[in-house]
């Protein structure tokens, strides 16, 4: 990984990677009514790229769960086709300590991984998601009402860049390449 002082020039230190993580494993429950601290509205963005190149940006509801971002989304929805088409994509976040854009592709994850991220979904973030019959897609009483209709897919997104602006001191701002 490289690390990159986007605020030198103001003597900022450079932020560190392992702090942000620590911050999104502590969790970024950002419901109205949510976290003391937190923003208390949804805050966190996917962009993905629509067919004639142009971007696509919406809510969603990720999760940071071993290392990676988590996405849920329908697969007839515009931003499933979109990631379906073209993996790449970049998540956005806001919490309290920094503002947050991690880039990459998305992948779609299956199997063992998938289960894990179901229970993470229900145990950690109180969404009753369950791997469906097919083992390949969620399904639960509810969603969001822009997932579109179960069962919905899980991509997980593989980080190739990421930067932060800190909203706390010292203030900071970083990149960093993977």
């Amino acid at each position: 990984m490289k690390t990159y002082n986007l605020a030198e020039m103001y003597g900022a230190p450079t932020m560190s990677w392992e702090e942000v993580s620590e911050r999104l494993e502590a969790g970024f429950n950002q419901g109205p009514g949510s976290q003391e601290g937190e923003p208390g509205r949804y805050t966190t963005w996917v962009s993905t790229i629509n067919a004639d190149g142009g971007p696509h940006v919406n809510a969603v509801g990720a999760v940071w769960f071993e290392g990676s971002f988590y996405l849920v989304t329908g697969p007839t929805t515009r931003r499933g086709r979109n990631l379906d088409r073209d993996p790449r994509c970049a998540v956005s976040l806001s919490v309290r300590e920094f503002d947050l854009v991690v880039e990459g592709r998305a992948t779609r994850v299956l199997g063992d991984e998938l289960a894990r991220v179901a229970r993470r979904y229900h145990d950690d973030e109180g969404w009753p998601a369950e791997v469906d019959e097919s083992g390949d897609a969620l399904t639960a009483p509810f969603s969001a009402q822009s997932a579109g209709p179960a069962p919905w897919h899980v991509h997980r997104l593989e980080a190739t860049s990421a930067h932060a602006v800190q909203c706390v001191e010292p203030y900071a701002a970083t990149r960093w390449r993977f």
